[in-house]
């Protein structure tokens, strides 16, 4: 069984060594521990700081690309270098690393095929509106996705190889709100494992302003939903619509009864457009469930061509600290290898 930790980071040279050195190398169960670092265009000394604390792997995007697609990139290089089980964790030194063993004992007793390392928020030294907008997310996602307790914005996970694999991540902001629907949608087994994190005094990478992470957070959770439950958006907007309409022909029949309906053929039209409208949004709730069964077969067929190419690839047996830099996302993986090699070499 071999563990790679996958460590996406930005402008993190003061701290990601700390969290390179905290990785425990020797688990009971596992019979190897590596660590890949995706460097997501830093412009410090985050390669170098990353290679002298003992990373095994350090994969660089060219250009600054956002923490959903250098996650993407982290579990495609994890899985290309033979990864039974992939943790991801931040380069900040948010979390607690010695608590890797924890977070991996469901995937590795074959209980779950993800773990999530919820952190323990009221006792997190957080600013209030940050503690607060975390709490009323939880509570919210939590319910619509009946994860209860889960700690739906925390970054350390741990995924089986085939979870990872299954796992499809659209968002160019953050991918932790749309691997849970996603992985949920894939019926993926989700389990939850209680970890204290650590304050973080520096501003964060992700979160610019509140209100600007609320409304790209927010855009990102009913992207999802419309994607992987479009007949819990479309459906509760249809029978909202059909509940409004009720009112207006209630009305209409109050003033029949009272032998006054003359003037009030209004209320028939406002109730029949409420209703037409919320039968719409059932029927386009109908059709978007036919295009997710249609969208399941393609990432079926995504997955095994996944599969298929990755076995070609893995196990990456590599001399530890190689470097790979990958000149962009887009470019071809085993190229973008060979050009890796070939620097090393040099």
């Amino acid at each position: 069984m071999k563990l790679i930790v996958t460590i996406p980071a930005l402008n993190e040279a003061p701290t990601i060594g700390a969290v390179i050195r905290e990785i425990p190398r020797r688990i009971a169960g596992i019979d190897a521990v590596e660590v890949l670092v995706v460097d997501d265009g830093s412009r410090d000394d985050t390669v170098g700081e990353a290679l002298r604390a003992g990373a095994d792997y350090v994969v660089s995007n060219r250009l600054n690309r956002g923490l959903a697609a250098t996650f993407k990139v982290a579990l495609h290089e994890a899985c290309g270098r033979g990864a039974d089980i992939i943790v991801n964790t931040d380069a900040d030194n948010h979390y607690d690393q010695t608590r890797i063993p924890e977070l991996i004992a469901p995937l590795l007793r074959r209980e779950a095929d993800i773990a999530i390392g919820s952190r323990l928020i009221d006792k997190l030294p957080m600013k209030r509106a940050n503690k607060y907008g975390n709490k009323i997310a939880n509570y919210i996602m939590q319910r619509l996705l009946r994860l209860p307790d889960v700690d739906v914005s925390t970054g350390f996970r741990a995924y089986t190889r085939e979870a990872a694999m299954k796992l499809n991540v659209l968002s160019e902001h953050t991918y932790t709100h749309e691997t849970l629907l996603n992985a949920l949608d894939q019926r993926l087994c989700i389990v939850n494992v209680p970890v204290a994190a650590r304050h973080v005094a520096r501003p964060s990478r992700l979160i610019k302003g509140i209100a600007s992470h609320v409304w790209r957070a927010g855009t990102v959770i009913l992207r999802s939903f419309l994607l992987y439950r479009p007949m819990q958006v479309y459906g509760m907007l249809g029978a909202l619509l059909l509940a409004l309409g009720t009112v207006p022909f209630a009305r209409y029949a109050y003033f029949v009864v009272q032998g006054e309906a003359q003037g009030h053929v209004q209320s028939l039209v406002i109730g029949a457009a409420l209703w037409i409208v919320g039968g719409q949004m059932f029927i386009t709730g109908m059709l978007a469930l036919a295009i997710g069964w249609n969208r399941r077969m393609i990432e079926e067929a995504l997955f095994r061509m996944k599969s298929d190419r990755i076995e070609l690839r893995a196990p990456g047996r590599r001399a530890p600290h190689a470097t790979d830099r990958a000149m962009s996302v887009e470019e071809d993986e085993s190229e973008t290898e060979d050009r890796g090699r070939t620097r090393h070499a040099a």
